[in-house]
């Protein structure tokens, strides 16, 4: 299982910070990832690590966003910050078992948690 914490209600500007962490037995994770999916739009890929360090985040969230793996194994955070209204969305904790490079943008994961929703307010 995937799951995910830290999702929570900020004003525009504000920051926050999800935490994922993968349970169960040694799953041959390469690489984890966020995912975002915002109300009537399809979800989208927020940034992803891959166990080797490469990173890839989508554009919108360039230089606002950080991702970033945590010292106990298969646990990744992501460090949002100038949050904006756009950015409210249900965010889902990913997890690969092949990815080693820098991924499309269109990637999809082999697992994904249930989520935890952010909502930024103008």
């Amino acid at each position: 299982d995937l799951v995910e914490s830290g999702g929570g209600w900020v004003q525009t500007g504000g920051s926050l910070r999800l935490s994922c962490t993968a349970f169960g037995d040694d799953f041959g994770i390469t690489a984890m990832g966020w995912y975002r999916q915002a109300p009537g739009k399809q979800r989208e890929m927020v940034a992803t690590i891959t166990y080797g360090g490469i990173i890839k985040y989508r554009d919108s969230v360039k230089g606002r966003f950080t991702i970033s793996r945590g010292g106990a194994k298969n646990t990744v955070y992501l460090q949002m910050s100038s949050l904006k209204p756009d950015d409210t969305a249900v965010y889902y904790c990913a997890a690969d078992l092949t990815l080693s490079t820098s991924p499309p943008l269109n990637y999809g994961m082999d697992y994904y948690g249930r989520g935890t929703l952010v909502t930024v307010s103008s």
